[in-house]
């Protein structure tokens, strides 16, 4: 049974930085896909990131240039670095393995 723990998420400062983890467990996720999504309030999950098992990563258009997917194989953990966040990345992040979902951690970004 695969699952997910996020955390790192906060209330930060528009042009501010924040730093997600997404612990896994359950396998071994060296040879799998693991990804982020955002919820933001009255809107559907939408994609974020993806870091591929064979080393390449995607981004959506809004988090390329801004956002860094990470992943520690040896310790099954996936991580989201992002920076210079805006009001409208407040969401609710998810990590995505397998299709299997954590509960999601809370970003806002207000002043």
């Amino acid at each position: 049974q695969v699952q997910l723990v996020e955390s790192g998420g906060g209330l930060v400062q528009p042009g501010g930085s924040l730093r997600l983890s997404c612990a896994a467990s359950g396998r071994t996720f060296s040879d799998v896909n693991m990804g982020w999504y955002r919820q933001a309030p009255g809107k559907g999950r939408e994609f974020v990131a993806i870091s591929g098992y064979f080393g390449t990563t995607l981004y959506s258009d809004s988090a390329k240039g801004r956002f860094t997917i990470s992943r520690d194989n040896t310790t099954n953990t996936l991580y989201l670095q992002m920076n210079n966040l805006k009001p409208e990345r407040t969401a609710i992040y998810f990590c995505d393995v397998l299709h299997y979902w954590g509960q999601g951690t809370q970003v806002t970004v207000s002043s």
